[in-house]
This record gives structure tokens, C-alpha cells and sequence, in this order.
């Protein structure tokens, strides 16, 4: 959701700089600064960025310059003779002395000079409405492309899982033949000795088979292939899918999370942390989309 955008506008007597500024933000907050004639325009401009930007903290700047085309310009003396008591003031305390133009930087300083004419024509108005929307459809320009970095980030990650999950299959072999043998092993440790216990053969194989279905988790992959396919597909579609690309994960983690508690199997477990790794970042990119 971050977007930058910027546009100039110039009418009669004053020249326009028009900034936007788009940080990620759960909700949609708009903060617009302009200058005074413009203000009776603030409702519209924030229905017009709020029909533009979905989500995000949004600052909007708009300054204005008097022209030298400007005929009429009238000075605000009470604004002017605060501004110079208050820089006097910070001189006194700083021991330092005015300095040659105080009076030019007072006049430089906002809203001391004004144009009598404070009413915005409808074709003036229309000049900024057409920089505005420049502006807003540069922003979004920008979060598309960032949003086309972070899908593509997102996929190599997804990608990713599916390539640690294609790293456990041949390691399921070699990890039913340490848990067959490690179970033969204690029925033999536990079969000799003066309390020997009684063990139907037939009866401990299908114990045993009963175990290694148990911990099987050929499931849980298959269910896991199919989300990361939805996962991807959800990104390729129209309109906003952030919260059901969260969901999607949600289901994702809890894949991940049950075949590393079935695995049993250090070499496994340590590619189940690898897949959690890659989700957890998933995850976090998916606060900064819609």
C-alpha cells in the first residue's frame, strides 16, 4: 500500500504543488494540509481519494504560490508582527542578533501575504481537480507495482514449501525403517529377562502397521500441494484477496505444523522449519497488501 504521487497545477495569480503520500495502514486515514481557499474542496478531495486508494495512511500536501500575476495582494500585518515577535524572541534566547532581512523571512512565511481574492472559480477549480487525479492515479500506479514484487516474492516462497516438501519423500523410506527397527528393538529389549512379557507376534505387526499409518502423513501433503495451488491462483485474480490470501495460509500453516508433528524424523523436521520460515515471511508481506 505504499504510493507516492506528485502534480502541479497553475491558475490565476497562484501556482500549485500537489503531493500524495500512501503508507500501509489498516484502515483508510487521510490527512490532507492546503492552503486556505481550498478548503471548502476538502470533502470532495477526500471522497475522491477514498474512491481511489483502498486502505492506507494517506498524507496529502497541497501548497500554493502567489504568481507574479497576482494584481492584488494584501498583507495579514497581525500574522506578520506575530511571526516577528516570535522569531525576536528565539534570537533573545539563542544571544543572537537579528539578522539583515528578518523583514523578507517574515514575508516569506506562511499566509502573510493573501490574495483579496479568496473564491475558486469552478474552472480553476476543475485545473486541480484534473492534478489531483494525476496524482492519485500515480500513487496507484506505484502500488501496483510494488504490489506485482511483493506477488512475485510471495510466489518464490510458496515455491519454495513446495520444493522442501519434494526434499521429504525420499527421507520417508530411510524414516520407516528407523521407526520399524527402533520398535523391534525395544519388543526384544522388553521380551527377554526374568519378566518376560508374552507378545503375540501377529498381534505386534498390526500394532506396528496400525503406528505407521498413524504417523503417515501423505494427507497432510496432498492437502498442502492444493493450498499453495489456491494460494497461487488467489494472487493471479482480480480485486482485493489480502484477507483470503490470509486464510489460505492460515490452512498452509496447519499442514506444515501437523506433518512436523508426525515426521518423527530429524532430517524432516528440519525442512518442516524451513517451510514455517517461508510461510512466517509470506505472512508478513501479506500485511502490506489489500
Amino acid at each position: 500500500m505504499t504510493g507516492y504521487g506528485k502534480a502541479t497545477a497553475e491558475i490565476p495569480g497562484r501556482k500549485l504543488s500537489l503531493e500524495i503520500k500512501s503508507l500501509n495502514s489498516k484502515q483508510n486515514d487521510i490527512n490532507i494540509k492546503l492552503p486556505a481557499f481550498l478548503r471548502g474542496k476538502e470533502m470532495e478531495m477526500r471522497t475522491m481519494v477514498a474512491q481511489s486508494l483502498e486502505r492506507g495512511k494517506i498524507d496529502i500536501y497541497i501548497s500554493a504560490e502567489l504568481s507574479t500575476e497576482a494584481p492584488h495582494v494584501t498583507i495579514n500585518k497581525p500574522l506578520a508582527l506575530r511571526y516577528h515577535a516570535e522569531l525576536k524572541d528565539l534570537l533573545n534566547e539563542l544571544h543572537e542578533e537579528s539578522p539583515e532581512g528578518l523583514l523578507q523571512i517574515v514575508m516569506r512565511m506562511p499566509e502573510v501575504l493573501q490574495a483579496e481574492k479568496e473564491e475558486l472559480a469552478e474552472a480553476e477549480w476543475g485545473v486541480i481537480h484534473a492534478a489531483f487525479e494525476e496524482a492519485l492515479a500515480q500513487v496507484d500506479a506505484f502500488r501496483v507495482k510494488e504490489g506485482k514484487v511483493l506477488e512475485n516474492d510471495m510466489a518464490g516462497r510458496i515455491s519454495l514449501i513446495l520444493d522442501y516438501l519434494k526434499q521429504t519423500e525420499p527421507l520417508e523410506p530411510v524414516r520407516l525403517d528407523t521407526i520399524k527397527s527402533s520398535l523391534h528393538k525395544n519388543f526384544e529389549k522388553y521380551g527377554q529377562g526374568d519378566n518376560t512379557l508374552k507378545v503375540d507376534p501377529n498381534r505386534f505387526e498390526q500394532e506396528l502397521i496400525f503406528y505407521l499409518e498413524k504417523i503417515d502423513f501423505t494427507e497432510e501433503k496432498v492437502r498442502l500441494r492444493k493450498h499453495c495451488a489456491h494460494f497461487t491462483e488467489t494472487m493471479a485474480e482480480e480485486g482485493n484477496q489480502g484477507k483470503k490470501l490470509g486464510f489460505i495460509t492460515q490452512e498452509i500453516g496447519r499442514e506444515i505444523n501437523t506433518l512436523g508433528s508426525k515426521a518423527n524424523d530429524a532430517a524432516i523436521q528440519r525442512l518442516v522449519v524451513q517451510m514455517k520460515d517461508e510461510l512466517e515471511k509470506v505472512k508478513e508481506q501479506l500485511g502490506n497488501i489489500l
